[in-house]
């Protein structure tokens, strides 16, 4: 029995050993591909936004995906948008992020809020549309674009994609920062200003419903104000990712749609990181698109067949590849 047990051991490590040599001979010639387990990277930071937005909400819902199924320290961190998040991609602080395409467009260019080209990166995709929801209150007397010169208004925190297109669309109906009382208000704290009358009017650009918007709606008379289309179009041929959507009827209450005007989200990744490692999350990402609409509806705009299109900044090769594969 000793004998029989020590030839089978033996018989063992040889095909061991035959398998590791085979192995090796493939060696930097296979990479990670469908299937794969785990990740090159340790740590999946995914800059958002606000507490209360779908960037934060769907980006928790990601994060405790990837924290799952690679076994990484994945976790979100709250900031103040689009260009904070830009600029902690620039600095190696993060490894993902959630942008709007103005502001993404922006920094593949260097202009606008960035002095310079940021080179490091990369689109895994193309998401679902942020609506422009300008708010006010029916006593305030607002009804057109046109009424918002004079009053005081939040145009969204302070280097935020939020405010990036409200200064645009300001600026594109013949209204300044000069013409109005500015106010760098996020979301949450907007809809504060607003239900206790400090605000005439806030800039929300993100996907719909936005929670602060719907819980504002309950205690107050809330209004949107419309963004014609004719105009956005004017606007659009400077500022070519502006498109004219509606807030559907519902929504907030409203019983018709309301015309505004909407730009593209963007998942951006490091170019630096590795392409098996960015194949893997944006497999990943799109394989749980079920899990990330029922955290936000917004997800529900999310698709592959529409994740190459509207394109900004250059597609990461791991991204590609996934979308080759496809």
């Amino acid at each position: 029995m000793k004998s029989r047990l020590i030839k089978g051991l033996a018989t063992v490590l040889l095909a061991s050993g035959v398998m590791a040599a085979c192995g090796s001979d493939e060696g930097d010639n296979t990479s990670k591909g469908e299937g794969s387990e785990g990740l090159d990277s340790k740590i999946v930071t995914i800059a958002t936004g606000g507490a209360s937005g779908p960037y934060n909400i769907i980006g928790t819902a990601l994060a405790e995906r990837y924290s799952s199924e690679f076994g990484v320290n994945s976790k979100t961190q709250t900031t103040g948008a689009s260009v904070e998040n830009i600029n902690l991609m620039k600095q190696e602080k993060i490894e993902m992020a959630f942008v709007m395409s103005d502001v993404l467009s922006e920094a593949v260019e260097g202009v606008g809020n960035f002095d310079g080209k940021v080179e490091n990166v990369s689109q895994i995709a193309a998401l679902y549309p942020n609506y422009v929801q300008i708010v006010t209150t029916e006593k305030s007397g607002i009804e057109s674009f046109a009424d918002l010169k004079g009053k005081r208004i939040a145009v969204g925190a302070q280097n935020s994609g939020v405010e990036v297109n409200a200064r645009n669309l300001l600026e594109g109906h013949g209204i300044t920062y000069d013409d109005i009382q500015v106010d760098y208000l996020g979301y949450a704290e907007a809809a504060d200003a607003l239900k206790s009358g400090k605000l005439d009017a806030a800039f929300l650009t993100s996907g719909i419903p936005n929670a602060s918007l719907m819980e504002l709606e309950q205690g107050l008379d809330m209004v949107l104000v419309p963004v014609e289309p004719e105009k956005i179009k004017e606007i659009a041929q400077n500022q070519a990712y502006f498109v004219a959507l509606d807030i559907p009827a519902g929504t907030y209450g409203n019983e018709e749609a309301v015309p505004t005007a909407a730009i593209m989200n963007a998942l951006v990744v490091r170019s630096d990181m590795s392409d098996d490692d960015v194949y893997q999350l944006t497999k990943s990402f799109f394989e749980g698109l079920e899990d990330l609409t029922n955290a936000h509806q917004a997800a529900a705009d999310i698709s592959l067949e529409a994740a190459q299109e509207g394109m900004v900044a250059p597609v990461h090769p791991g991204a590609q590849r996934y979308f080759d594969e496809q």
